[in-house]
């Protein structure tokens, strides 16, 4: 969540951003201010009673020592009566602190200066694009039928033991998704990313200090009688490693990769959009996750970009990043890249990652700090990024790489898969 600092400093810039998200923040970032300086004034008092409460306090010793037990008795009506004053200003300034805390988690992230202005996907902005189209002839076929050609995949037995969006992968295909898993762990790991294997499901705590609460309840798989979330990307879990840690500045930069399942109950319409491995509410997908000092926090993300780019050059798709507008970004992020890979069957361009840097927004929720050569403490800036989402990776191989003799297996995957055709 943003700072009381990030927005006393300058609240006209701060609701003029918030704008470009497509939030008017005119109202609560006004309450903010009003309720932190009311806390300001609140502390003072408080303070100033519990300064009162001890000089009486100190003096009942005193007075029972030299026999002055009428004075003694005075001195403890006084403390009783602050200490009643004092309960009730702590109360207070507590409910005050609460009520700020609960504006600011409706409050999202301030976009860098770097968003550019929009509304909808429309008005995102192709940075760069690479790889080469694929030459496919009238007969190529999308992936849910190629996975129903050579029996990769199973849909239908997807809906039978659970319900759509749940696909069955079978043998060739179970050991493509699995080839795909093992190499992006693999390079994520000689790109120096720690390997960690999370928990699947997360409690209420963890969801609020990324930022999935309370924004994104409607999305989340709930485990009711546990208070507990089904993860809906291993950001959560990993990051969350870190909540309420103080790191020693030599300890940055932290570099954590993690395949996970993921669970999101994407609600959503008909039609080919959706249709095979398009959106799916169980998917695998390997995140990468920084923790940096904030001055190195961009450098960062350009090499987390470098790295995504990286393996779809290696995976030999033709691929975009899309610097995302304010109005498509994340409640959370402060600027994200979006890559997507083109599906030549389908014809049309799918979201295989999104690389964000949240600056200071989620370690504020998460209290992770680090101190500085001054012994000064001050929040890190957090990162995340698919590396990758493993669907649509999937479906654009399969569709990409069909041949009248079957479908090619990218070669820096063939010695995880073991053949080098599905046919």
């Amino acid at each position: 969540m943003l700072t009381i600092q990030q927005i006393k400093e300058n609240p006209e810039l701060a609701v003029a951003k918030l704008a470009v998200k497509g939030f008017d923040g005119k109202e609560a970032i006004d309450e903010v201010i009003r309720l932190d300086n009311e806390r300001k004034q609140q502390q003072l008092a408080s303070d100033n009673r519990a300064s009162e409460l001890n000089k009486f306090a100190s003096q009942i010793g005193a007075l029972m020592k030299q026999g002055k037990k009428d004075e003694a008795e005075v001195a403890k009506a006084k403390v009783a009566e602050l200490k009643a004053e004092q309960k009730e200003m702590t109360e207070k300034l507590s409910a005050t602190e609460a009520r700020i805390r609960e504006i600011l988690l409706t409050v999202p992230n301030l976009p860098n200066d770097m968003v550019p202005e929009g509304k909808t996907a429309d008005d995102n902005i192709v940075e760069k694009t690479g790889g080469k189209m694929p030459e496919l002839d009238d007969k190529a076929l999308p992936h849910w039928d190629l996975a129903k050609k050579y029996n990769l995949i199973d849909f239908d037995l997807g809906v039978k033991i659970t319900g759509a969006g749940f696909p069955v992968y079978l043998g060739k295909g179970a050991r493509l998704q699995r080839a795909l898993i093992q190499f992006f762990l693999d390079e994520a790991n000689k790109a120096g990313y720690l390997e960690v294997q999370p928990p699947y499901v997360v409690n209420e705590a963890s969801g609020y200090g990324t930022g999935q609460l309370p924004d994104k309840e409607g999305q989340m798989y709930y485990i009711n009688e546990d208070n507990l979330y089904l993860i809906p990307t291993a950001e959560v879990p990993v990051t969350n490693l870190y909540r309420d840690v103080i790191f020693n500045e030599q300890q940055l930069p932290v570099k954590n990769c993690a395949y996970s399942a993921c669970f999101r109950r994407e609600a959503g319409s008909y039609g080919k959009d959706v249709r095979g491995l398009n959106r799916l509410h169980q998917f695998d997908k390997v995140e990468i996750v920084r923790i940096e000092k904030p001055e190195n926090s961009y450098a960062a993300l350009e090499e987390m970009k470098d790295h995504v780019q990286g393996l779809l050059e290696k995976l030999g798709l033709p691929w975009h990043i899309l610097r995302l507008c304010g109005g498509d970004m994340s409640f959370t992020s402060a600027i994200t890249f979006d890559f997507e890979v083109y599906s030549a069957a389908q014809g049309r361009w799918l979201e295989v990652s999104s690389v964000s840097n949240f600056e200071t927004y989620q370690a504020n929720r998460l209290k992770c700090r680090y101190r500085d050569g001054d012994k000064k403490t001050k929040l890190c800036h957090t990162l995340n990024g698919s590396a990758l989402a493993l669907p649509r990776i999937m479906a654009a191989i399969l569709e990409n790489n069909q041949t009248p003799e079957g479908i090619i297996v990218p070669e820096c995957l063939r010695k995880y898969t073991g053949f080098d055709i599905i046919a």
